[in-house]
């Protein structure tokens, strides 16, 4: 393979010469994960001649969808669908949203699999949102009734819930007391325990001051006390805050309330790695982007945690450090799909998807595959193959090769 070289204004300067790696010792288990809980948060593949482009609505492709997710349970992890990886909110409507979280349920039942589902309020015309003053009742009621709407639609489909932020409600809260009345509200609909998802401004900048203040001691205090007061109705909480000393500090304030157990799911596609694999006071656990690009490496991590795992729940130093190692090996490819701006990290997830012969095209609904640079592209096939996630490396090399050529980079 002739990959080229990039100076820093995007000209080619030269050409390397790569004889792909054959994929990783990846391996499929045999039986359920034990040591860890994770979750794939999976992408959403279009229909390659349909008007996907920014404003359209989506037209998705459903055999390829729901395929990928059938990969990931096949390697024993969980699928987090509807979430910002599916693009809620950046092309992803309402009602494909709806269709998405039916289907994939019903896949996910047909298969013995794990399925979370976002529950949010992007049906609120955007228009509508940017109208509305801070602190107006009718506005926060119609951020709870979209929010109860969405957690009906989750919960009848069968699919676990996860409360996403909501950009509607960051704009209307005046304080912390307005989250905390629509989360008992929201919270109060669940069936069943869900998860409570805390996204940060770089993968949403809409969502500047969530949980009523942009110093994040505030918030995280206002996020505990929302727990605390409805401690049975949450499963765990996501975060995404690329922060792992905020996540451990979090973590380990979760550990010490006293009740029913609350997770954390790391949200961080940065850190998982040492996240994951935890130290003497706890792990987390992970609902992540990135392991809809690495599933294959990921269960295989947490395989090795598996057959470590002592009768008190621990798992042994060398299965813990081999797990970590494995997880480890793709974190330059985790932190090259998520660079700033971060947002974009979705473009990535559906070109490695593509390399690998999962969709026919490379593209994403509303446009988004054209969020990074060739160069970039180029960067992620090379840290791909680097740590064995080129997983037919013939298909991946044809590829790239025909994305080269109609780019004018043939080398």
């Amino acid at each position: 393979m002739r990959l080229p070289r990039f100076d820093d204004g995007g000209r080619l300067v030269g050409t390397e010469v790569r004889e792909l790696n054959a994929p990783g010792p990846w391996q499929v288990p045999d039986g359920p994960i034990r040591s860890r809980v994770a979750f794939a948060a999976a992408h959403v593949v279009p229909q390659v001649g349909a008007e996907n482009v920014p404003g359209a609505p989506a037209v998705v492709d459903w055999e390829s969808t729901l395929a990928y997710r059938h990969q990931i349970w096949r390697h024993g992890l969980g699928v987090a669908d509807a979430m910002d990886t599916a693009q809620r909110g950046m092309g992803l409507d309402w009602a494909a949203t709806q269709e998405l979280v039916r289907r994939s349920a019903a896949e996910a039942a047909s298969v013995g699999g794990a399925i979370a589902c976002g529950a949010g309020t992007d049906q609120i015309d955007p228009a509508l949102v940017a109208g509305w003053e801070p602190g107006d009742p009718a506005a926060l009621a119609a951020v709870t009734d979209a929010y109860r709407e969405q957690v009906r639609v989750v919960q009848e489909s069968g699919a676990q819930v996860i409360v996403m932020a909501s950009r509607a409600l960051a704009k209307v809260a005046r304080s912390a007391d307005d989250y905390a009345r629509v989360y008992d509200a929201v919270l109060a609909e669940a069936d069943r325990p869900v998860i409570l998802h805390w996204l940060g401004t770089m993968f949403d900048p809409a969502l500047a001051g969530y949980w009523g203040s942009d110093a994040v001691d505030t918030a995280t205090a206002t996020f505990l006390d929302v727990i605390k007061a409805h401690q049975d109705k949450v499963d765990g909480v996501k975060v995404s805050l690329l922060d792992a000393q905020h996540e451990i500090g979090l973590r380990r304030a979760l550990a010490a309330l006293d009740g029913s157990p609350v997770r954390l799911y790391t949200g961080d596609d940065f850190n998982y790695p040492e996240l994951i694999a935890g130290d003497d006071q706890g792990h987390s656990d992970a609902l992540l982007g990135i392991f809809a690009a690495v599933y294959p490496a990921a269960s295989t991590a947490l395989q090795a945690f598996d057959a470590g795992l002592q009768d008190d729940g621990v798992v042994s130093e060398t299965a813990a450090v081999r797990g970590h190692a494995i997880l480890a090996s793709t974190e330059k490819l985790g932190r090259h799909i998520f660079t700033a701006p971060t947002y974009y990290y979705k473009t990535g997830v559906a070109f490695l998807s593509w390399l690998n012969g999962f969709q026919p095209g490379f593209q994403l609904v509303g446009g988004l595959h054209s969020g990074r640079s060739l160069a970039h592209l180029v960067e992620l096939a090379r840290l791909a193959d680097d740590c064995g996630m080129l997983l037919a490396p013939d298909t991946a090399a044809a590829r790239l090769q025909a994305l080269l050529t109609v780019n004018g980079a043939h080398a």
